[in-house]
């Protein structure tokens, strides 16, 4: 991004601290154009790039009092849009492909099961209440690397830190959050066959799709 980096700093920084839209505006401004661009090279369709990267800056606009942390606000910009085009090609996700049919025809069948999906949005709402118990350094990165996708090392870089402590503050995310969730992760084994041998861990890996080891 040729905008001086500094700047974007400065606008974000009084966002935050401020939350000053017009600092917002210019900022939209300045990155829009070229978030566009670069989410039309995942999503090859204008539109749905832009249906991204307005949804990106609509969730940086409302939760900017938890981003404070953000170092560099142009590089979060840039992979959180990469990361919510690549959700986006996803969201057929549930669609499957079965074998020809004796008129050998194949079918595309959707899977979803609406019992299972009511058990799951219940268990995302646990997870969010838990995350949201979370130490705020903590929150934030395992905000970034379990759910929008980031990796350690950009979070590092984004939050300016170094990376073994990213690393220290997501492995106590998720022993805290196992501490939390299993009880309640327990009472829902007892009434769903589909969760029998679901763990904490293996909760997260599910809910969470863009988790990175």
């Amino acid at each position: 991004m040729n905008t001086d980096k500094i700047h974007l700093s400065t606008l974000w920084q009084y966002v935050c601290e401020q939350s000053d839209q017009k600092a917002f505006e210019e900022l939209f401004t300045l990155c829009y154009s070229r978030l566009v661009k670069f989410a039309t090279e995942y999503l090859q369709s204008a539109e749905a790039a832009e249906e991204v990267v307005s949804d990106v800056f609509m969730k940086l606009w409302t939760g900017r009092k938890q981003f404070t942390d953000i170092a560099y606000i142009d590089k979060y910009l840039f992979t959180a849009v990469r990361n919510q085009a690549l959700n986006h090609l996803r969201q057929f996700s549930s669609y499957r492909v079965l074998p020809a049919d004796e008129a050998g025809e194949a079918n595309l069948v959707n899977t979803f099961d609406p019992c299972t999906a009511t058990e799951w949005r219940e268990l995302l709402l646990r997870l969010d209440e838990a995350v949201e118990m979370l130490p705020p350094k903590r929150r934030m990165v395992f905000r970034l690397i379990k759910e929008e996708g980031f990796k350690p090392k950009e979070v590092a870089e984004i939050l300016h830190l170094s990376p073994r402590t990213v690393e220290t503050q997501l492995f106590q995310a998720v022993k805290q959050l196992h501490t939390i969730l299993d009880p309640y992760l327990s009472q829902y084994r007892e009434k769903s066959r589909s969760l029998d041998a679901l763990s904490v861990a293996g909760l997260l890996a599910v809910l969470l799709p863009a988790l990175t080891p």
